[in-house]
Parts: C-alpha cells; sequence; structure tokens
C-alpha cells in the first residue's frame, strides 16, 4: 500500500518540497526583476545609491529627480531584504527536496490481484574501481550495472545527465560509512 497524500487543513495537497523550492525560484526571480527596474530609475536620473542628493550650499540638487531617486533607494533596500530572506528559504527548501525520498505514487484502489513492483533498470555502468576503495571494499566490479545508488534510481535521471549522482557522491566524500 502507497503512503497517504499529506492534506492542509484546507483538505487541499500540500505542496512537495519541489514545488516549494519551484515557487521560491520564481519569487526570486520576480524580486530581482523589480530590483532591476528600480535600478534603472536610478539610472535614469544619473544617481547610484550613494549619490548625494544635496549640492554644496545644502539645497536639493535640481537635475535629480529627489523624490523618485529616494524612493527608489528604499524600495531597492526592502527588495534586497527580501531576496535575502528568499534566497534563505530557498536554501532550505533545497535541501528538504535533496534530502527528501522520492514520492511514492498515490495508491490505487486493490483488484484483489497482486502485483509485482516496478523492475529496477540500470541507470550507469561502472568504469573503473580504485584499488582499497569503499567501492572495492563492497565488491563493486568493472563493468558492473548500478540499479539503485543511496535513493537514487533510474528515475532519478532525466535527458542522460549523471548530475544527481555525481551531487550525491561529492556531498559523501570523506564521509565515514557504517
Amino acid at each position: 500500500m502507497g503512503r497517504p497524500i499529506p492534506r492542509s487543513p484546507h483538505g487541499e495537497a500540500e505542496p512537495t518540497p519541489r514545488e516549494i523550492a519551484m515557487n521560491l525560484v520564481a519569487r526570486k526571480d520576480a524580486i530581482e526583476k523589480e530590483i532591476k527596474e528600480q535600478q534603472a530609475l536610478l539610472d535614469a536620473n544619473n544617481s547610484t545609491m550613494a549619490t548625494e542628493l544635496i549640492d554644496n550650499e545644502g539645497f536639493p540638487r535640481g537635475d535629480i529627480d529627489i523624490y523618485t531617486v529616494r524612493h527608489a533607494r528604499v524600495r531597492i533596500i526592502e527588495l534586497r531584504n527580501d531576496l535575502k530572506a528568499v534566497t534563505d528559504e530557498l536554501a532550505v527548501a533545497l535541501q528538504a527536496v535533496f534530502n527528501s525520498p522520492e514520492p511514492e505514487p498515490a495508491a490505487e484502489p486493490s483488484t484483489g490481484s497482486h502485483e509485482e513492483p516496478e523492475a529496477l533498470k540500470p541507470f550507469a555502468r561502472v568504469d573503473g574501481v580504485a584499488p582499497s576503495s569503499p567501492a572495492n571494499e563492497a565488491g563493486l566490479l568493472r563493468e558492473d550495472l548500478l540499479l539503485t545508488f543511496g535513493g537514487l534510481t533510474a528515475s532519478s535521471f532525466s535527458g542522460g545527465s549523471l548530475q544527481p549522482l555525481a551531487t550525491m557522491v561529492a556531498s559523501q566524500e570523506n564521509v565515514r560509512i557504517s
């Protein structure tokens, strides 16, 4: 039997870690776009975040739209703070994406027949094994086919890229396995 789909208090399905991360990426992109728009307002007034807005005599400069520049500066500061918060949330969400097990498909109603689990498909072939390496100690041989590696299976890969495998190996490098 499959695991039940988590539900929010309102009855709808809770978003997956991947969906949460994708929403945060969209928010991050929107914030970065607005920062660029506000920066364009500063550029249009030949101003930066540090440009003096008053002349040597202490009067507002006549060559700058002071209201627009001050408003753009304040908004950029707010957006930078928002961007930092979203980036921090995104880091946590990405950890959840890569640390969570593959979601199980929703359970289908039982028809009374017992079905075999889906057969594992190889996703990589061992090119070589270093002597005295953990792979060698585990009995891995050249030309062996990998069906699973950690939590990875053939469905973890898309487009022929082994990037998830490389990421997992890199994260476990020099970590003692018990």
